[in-house]
């Protein structure tokens, strides 16, 4: 029997994305010197996943697409155990072991593992040709099959269009729906629920984002979803079967329903789970030892007040490096993070934040629209809660700092969604210091110029 081959270190990171990231530079700031281990399953350097929907339309590299340079781990004396697998979390020895047989014991233990991808038991999904959308290795798989001919019946290299029925109509859906589009793929969106981007979105900005998929040629089926995979007789996708009973003919089948916590190593260690792994505002689970951060934890909304998953990589960021600096001794807290969206598809921008559809009394929407932009900006108790922008995003940023910096709004909330609003329409105690401006110098706030500082 292989003897384990044992590491020693003082921290250990298990996840190597934003979220770990952010804990390996805050403990460099605090300690120079303590050994540090960060684990993936991933064989590539830490890498901005929100790329990888241009990534796969021909639009970026790896390398464009790494969150750090590739030295980081060197500059940062980190060992990177890239394209390893942790198999065991073993808290009463403080230690875990990897898939190569190897053991690694260390004082202070980061968990950010992230999300897998749900995917549903349905008949035909183990077909060639069906994926799903959340890693490089899931862009790299579908391009590889992109760039492989079609076969007729008979053998021979077909030229037809390629068609994907994409399952989900949430960001993921819509991302890899615009990457597909752009390799000229003929793309049917099916949503379960009434419309597509409807977590992050109302239904007026939703209704936006339907009419720009649409012009650009994408299906959109709502209310229902996928029942079957249909196959030839290579094994290769030949449908997709709706719950109505309905069949489409599609070539290939994407998965993008959501993501879930990626849990398996807490599994009968004791480590208190919800939905997500439950941390404090130090981002500490039920053991005093062990962290969590980014999509596989549940941390402090400021909006709602509650502990909560909230996977954006912002969030995940930040939530990094609380538990990094409280790992190296440092007594920091969470300042909290809330459901934040930004993306820009098929020539649309959205930004929203906060609560975007709310349910209960007490809530004050106020809105404006035109041709080519939606505001809606959300009021509860005198306090912005949340925003819905569409096209025209440029004041997004003020707004989101206003919400988590908890400003009264009372007195000037009108102005919100006005089309001249900006930096100085507020309280002039919330402008000054972001222009720096001396008293005499300072513009009044009553000017509200348009293509005043927007915040961002």
């Amino acid at each position: 029997m292989a003897t384990k081959k044992i590491e020693k270190v003082k921290y250990l990171i298990i996840g190597n994305s934003a979220g770990g990231i952010g804990a390996v530079e805050a403990i460099r700031e605090k300690d120079k010197t303590g050994t540090i281990a960060i684990i993936s399953d991933e064989p590539y350097p830490a890498y901005s996943r929100p790329l990888i929907s241009p990534y796969l339309a021909h639009e970026r590299t790896l390398e464009s697409m790494l969150y750090r340079p590739a030295d980081f781990y060197e500059k940062n004396s980190v060992q990177a155990f890239l394209g390893v697998k942790v198999e065991r979390l073993d808290l009463e020895n403080h230690a875990i072991d990897l898939a190569d047989k190897g053991r690694i014991e260390w004082q202070k233990l980061l968990l950010a593992t992230g999300g897998v991808p749900i995917f549903p038991k349905t008949e035909g999904s183990d077909l060639k040709g069906v994926f799903t959308f959340t890693t490089l290795d899931d862009a790299k798989v579908i391009d590889k099959f992109l760039g492989k001919p079609l076969r007729q019946a008979q053998g021979k290299p077909s030229k037809k269009k390629v068609k994907a029925v994409v399952i989900g109509g949430g960001l993921i859906g819509v991302s890899v729906t615009e990457a597909l589009v752009k390799r000229g793929v003929a793309v049917t969106i099916v949503e379960l629920r009434e419309r597509v981007l409807n977590v992050i979105l109302d239904e007026v900005a939703s209704a936006l984002a339907d009419e720009a998929l649409k012009k650009v040629g994408v299906k959109i089926v709502t209310g229902h979803t996928v029942s079957k995979i249909t196959g030839d007789s290579a094994g290769n996708v030949a449908g997709a079967i709706f719950d109505d009973g309905k069949e489409l003919p599609c070539d290939m089948v994407i998965v993008a329903i959501g993501v879930q916590p990626r849990l398996e190593l807490v599994k009968d260690t004791g480590i208190k789970v919800n939905r997500g792994i439950v941390v404090d505002r130090h981002m500490t689970t039920s053991n005093p030892d062990v962290y969590a951060c980014g999509d596989v934890a549940e941390a402090y909304d400021f909006v709602l007040g509650i502990n909560r998953l909230t996977p954006i990589w912002p969030n995940a960021y930040v939530g990094g490096r609380v538990a990094g600096l409280n790992m190296a001794g440092v007594p920091t807290d969470y300042p909290g993070g809330t459901a934040m969206n930004s993306s820009h598809y098929f020539g649309v921008s959205v930004v929203s934040a906060g609560v975007v559809t709310p349910t209960g009394d007490g809530y004050e929407e106020l809105s404006a629209r035109s041709d080519h932009s939606y505001k809606k900006v959300l009021v509860k108790d005198g306090l912005v809660v949340g925003m819905v922008f569409s096209g025209d995003i440029e004041k997004a940023g003020i707004i989101y700092n206003l919400i988590k910096d908890k400003v009264k709004v009372e007195a000037f909330k009108q102005t919100l969604v006005a089309s001249d609003f900006g930096l100085l329409s507020l309280p002039e105690e919330r402008w000054r210091p972001k222009l720096e401006l001396p008293a005499k110098a300072a513009p009044s706030a009553a000017s509200g110029k348009s293509g005043s500082p927007t915040g961002h």
